[in-house]
């Protein structure tokens, strides 16, 4: 199993030592994600990132296309991949937390596809234009980094399929989620003429490891609400989210209440209105050492092969994943 986490760059020196903390306990991959509205600029934590870290690959998890033009987003990987040859990637998704807290609109998932398109085509060294503007070109860059989508639900997993070098799948971690999910993105890929194996998949999950049970558990519950109400769950028909029936009110109700900066008020929401034991068996990995591996191998066995932690608002981030790292993580080799 590939094992990769990812973080909110809430300062330059946590930053570093998640950086460092993925390549001294073998992790496959870091990711900075861009949420302007509650942490730092995402791009210059890259570039912290790759000048701290040696070996681990590198992701832009996940940037959109409407707070920077694409062509700027483009040049920025590149940057990347010059501090940090063969390892950056960029994730690309509609917006959320990423756009909403500045004031900007999502892109909606064609918009999406396009972008993939016009990155891809200037981190290979071609001319191309965006949305009929002026042709751009990056004649500089060395060479291409993939290009992930983001994807949740059946339009965006199928247009990973379509056009993406790689995805970061927001689904669920029980059996019936992973074939869902994994599966839309496999027929997709075939029905576009391209071999499945060419999407590199990852599944998306909240991590909080702590020796204290009940420390983890409390923390769990706003980044469940973020995942679950802010973006999994938020829009959609709930039966084609996998949600069971008799939880779709409260889901609902999660819908109408979250607020994109999670903290304690969402944890009490996920609480108050009976999710917890739904959410963080579908959305999360939590509790002691034991707990977690004892999980993951369960996930393992339902057919997970590569996960990216979430770990921003945990109750001790830098900790869960130098904990994780020491104690978790060679299990699942």
């Amino acid at each position: 199993m590939q094992v990769g986490f990812f973080s909110w760059p809430f300062t330059p020196e946590i930053v570093r030592q998640m950086a460092e903390a993925a390549d001294r306990y073998g992790f496959d991959m870091f990711g900075i994600a861009d949420t302007p509205g509650n942490a730092m600029d995402p791009w210059v934590a890259m570039a912290l990132a790759a000048q701290a870290a040696e070996r681990t690959r590198l992701a832009m998890c996940v940037t959109n296309l409407t707070a920077r033009h694409p062509a700027t987003t483009a040049a920025a990987i590149a940057s990347i991949e010059l501090i940090a040859p063969g390892r950056a990637v960029l994730g690309l998704g509609t917006g959320h937390s990423g756009t909403r807290n500045l004031g900007v609109g999502n892109s909606p998932i064609a918009e999406l596809e396009d972008g993939v398109g016009f990155i891809r085509a200037l981190l290979a060294g071609e001319a191309a234009q965006w949305q009929g503007g002026p042709p751009a070109q990056l004649a500089w860059v060395r060479r291409p980094s993939p290009v992930f989508l983001s994807a949740s639900g059946p339009k965006a997993l199928a247009a990973a399929g379509r056009c993406a070098e790689g995805c970061f799948i927001n689904f669920g971690l029980l059996r019936e989620n992973l074939e869902q999910s994994e599966s839309a993105v496999t027929r997709a890929a075939i029905e576009a003429g391209r071999d499945p194996v060419e999407v590199e998949t990852w599944q998306i999950a909240a991590l909080d490891c702590n020796r204290d049970h009940l420390a983890a558990r409390t923390k769990i519950g706003a980044i469940l609400a973020f995942m679950a109400g802010g973006y999994v769950l938020r829009s959609g028909d709930l039966r084609e989210r996998g949600v069971p029936e008799e939880l779709h009110g409260a889901i609902r109700e999660l819908r109408r209440r979250y607020s994109t900066r999670p903290g304690a008020a969402d944890a009490a929401l996920v609480a108050e209105l009976g999710l917890f034991d739904y959410l963080s068996e579908r959305f999360a990995i939590w509790g002691t050492p034991e707990q977690c591996r004892d999980q993951l191998l369960r996930a393992k066995a339902a057919g997970l092969k590569r996960v990216m932690f979430t770990v921003s608002i945990g109750s001790d981030p830098v900790g869960t994943v130098e904990l994780f790292g020491r104690e978790v993580l060679p299990a699942l080799r």
